[in-house]
């Protein structure tokens, strides 16, 4: 960007006595640039040459500005910009009455400002350099701006320096050394910067898909809205002596009450203005109608008439500039412009399809990350199952054949047991006595042999259906083996990185060739970008509706919060502006300018 470079010459140093060049400094709102200025050179050939190196076309919108004893003063165009020596060997200036010490400085800056700011500001460095303008007028309090929307604005300026939201990128606290929003609003209320940079970072986010160009014109237009923007101011008197304020803006002439430079009690549109002259601090303007009195008003020095002047002369040469055809150069900016703009706009959404492509790819990899580490999982899972399996079919077996080895000692002491009842039988005793005892003997040996029998047989049967345990711990340890086998033998994933499909035929495409870029536009994309085009315009009504809302939503969160005794009087202007309706700059001066020019003299002169 040609507006955020700081060119540095270097040049040889020269003799004193007889000097042909000087050293200028010259400050814009993002950089300074040093030049060795030559003697004859008038303010044009230095206004040019800056011009030039910042690749700026728009110049009617910019001047050097330097300081004349605490009044701020333009460069003339038409006025050497050389020093001569004085008497004492010093270095003196022509015609400029600046500092006589080098560099001289000079601050880059706009002159004048447009009605429209996206129609008239085609350049994309002229709408940068704006933007900076117009941003540090908003923090330096220059301009007021009521504290919702310069929360709005902030989250464009944040959009314009960072791009898009990145929640893993942009985390709690990256706002913290950025200046976003003017004191009097951080001070107005009792809020910490962690909640405003909340605020501003929940609009941040919904700004996503503007490009730094795109987010700098939404951030004009909505500063351009505001009461003071665009506007010089300068103390006057009428002709009763009353203290006022003159207003030089784009529009026209405005006047306003010293303690109120928000709302003008009275406007005079270029349009109804015929001739503007002053002499001496007397200040007179003819209006279009000659049957009206002329406007006369005094300033404090012969300097502000002067400048009062160059203001409204730029200002009424641009308002009529406005209402006529585009010159050749303009149009040939324009149509540059909106090509421009087309090719961002086509390699964006490439960009963006590009994106979600490689958005795809890694979803599609941390899916195959993720099935893999789940496959991964499950094969542990299996091999744990297959060890406890094996486990426990060997403590199965174990435990069938202790129980195998009690079943054949109790068939074995079953079989003792009834030879020991026959042997009993057969040496019976012969006395009653002895048969009875041999009888009972007998019947308790027959009930112990009956109760081995049956312990010997269920023996046996919880030996078969341990048998029947084993062989079942084998047939799940045989699929869990199984299982494992397949989850081995399953085919690998498909490649981290896929290949991205190719761009659509429609798409034109980038040839660089050593230095060159060519790009060439289709009718077809032609086509497709008016139809997209249309479409925004509808969406931004949309937008329009939806961003009041969330304004009118930030101003009753933050309403509780507000500490009333810190508000300042342009905050309580503002207000009751709000109230009645018309906070809106153009809709005031509208209002205003609707009265008759004579009404409007005889109501100057009567303040």
């Amino acid at each position: 960007m040609a507006g955020a470079i700081a060119s540095r010459m270097s040049f040889s140093s020269l003799k004193r006595k007889q000097p042909k060049t000087f050293t200028v400094r010259i400050v814009t709102m993002d950089a300074e640039m040093e030049f060795n200025c030559e003697m004859k050179w008038k303010g044009k050939d230095l206004f040019d040459l800056v011009c030039r190196t910042l690749g700026l076309r728009e110049t009617w919108f910019f001047g050097l500005q330097y300081t004349i004893k605490d009044t701020v003063a333009w460069l003339k165009m038409d006025k050497k910009v050389g020093l001569e020596l004085d008497e004492t060997g010093g270095a003196d200036v022509l015609d400029h009455d600046v500092s006589k010490e080098e560099p001289v400085t000079f601050h880059f800056l706009a002159k004048f400002y447009p009605e429209n700011a996206e129609e008239e500001l085609v350049q994309e460095i002229t709408q940068h350099l704006f933007f900076l303008q117009v941003k540090k007028q908003i923090l330096d309090e220059k301009i007021y701006c009521p504290p919702e929307a310069s929360v709005l604005l902030a989250s464009y300026a944040v959009q314009a320096k960072y791009g898009d939201y990145d929640p893993s990128v942009h985390k709690r606290g990256f706002l913290a050394q950025e200046e976003l929003l003017p004191k009097r609003v951080i001070n107005l209320y009792q809020m910490t910067p962690e909640m405003w940079e909340e605020r501003i970072t929940a609009w941040y986010a919904e700004h996503r898909g503007r490009a730094r160009d795109e987010a700098e014109m939404e951030y004009l237009k909505i500063a351009q809205d505001l009461e003071m923007y665009g506007v010089n101011y300068f103390a006057i008197r009428n002709k009763k002596g009353t203290e006022l304020l003159l207003g030089v803006d784009a529009l026209g002439l405005h006047i306003y009450d010293p303690e109120n430079r928000l709302t003008p009690k009275i406007s005079f549109p270029w349009n109804e203005i015929r001739n503007i002259s002053y002499s001496d601090k007397e200040f007179t303007i003819k209006p279009l109608d000659k049957k009206i009195d002329v406007f006369k008003f005094n300033s404090s020095k012969l300097r502000v008439n002067k400048l009062i002047l160059q203001l409204c002369i730029g200002n009424h040469d641009l308002f009529m500039r406005r209402r006529k055809a585009d010159s050749l150069e303009v149009q040939q900016m324009k149509a540059q412009a909106r090509e421009e703009k087309a090719r961002k706009q086509m390699e964006r959404q490439r960009l963006a399809r590009e994106k979600q492509m490689r958005e795809e790819a890694e979803r599609t990899r941390d899916e195959l990350e993720r099935r893999l580490l789940q496959m991964k999982e499950e094969a542990t899972m299996a091999n744990e199952a297959l060890m406890r399996s094996e486990e426990t079919a060997d403590l199965l077996a174990e435990k069938a054949q202790i129980t195998e080895e009690e079943a054949k000692l109790l068939a074995q002491k079953a079989a003792e047991a009834e030879q020991e009842m026959q042997r009993i039988k057969a040496t019976a005793i012969r006395t009653e006595e002895e048969k009875r005892l041999m009888e009972q003997k007998v019947l308790e040996a027959e009930v112990l042999a009956l109760k081995m029998a049956e312990e010997s047989e269920r023996r046996a049967k919880e030996a078969d259906q341990l048998k029947q345990d084993l062989q079942e711990a084998r047939e799940a340890e045989r699929r869990a083996k199984q299982k494992l086998l397949e989850i081995a033998t399953k085919p690998t994933y498909p490649p981290m990185n896929p290949i991205p499909a190719p761009l659509p035929p429609d798409i034109p495409s980038f040839n660089l060739i050593g230095d060159s870029l060519s790009f060439d536009f289709k009718d077809t994309d032609m086509k497709r970008l008016s139809m997209e085009i249309e479409k925004e315009k509808v969406e931004y009504m949309e937008k329009s509706k939806h961003l009041q809302e969330q304004l009118n939503e930030l101003k009753t969160e933050i309403e509780a919060l507000k500490l009333k005794e810190r508000e300042t009087a342009l905050d309580i202007l503002h207000n009751e502006n709000s109230d009645r309706g018309g906070s809106s700059k153009h809709n005031t001066i509208k209002k205003l300018t609707l009265q008759s020019a004579k009404s409007r003299v005889a109501f100057f002169e009567e303040l």
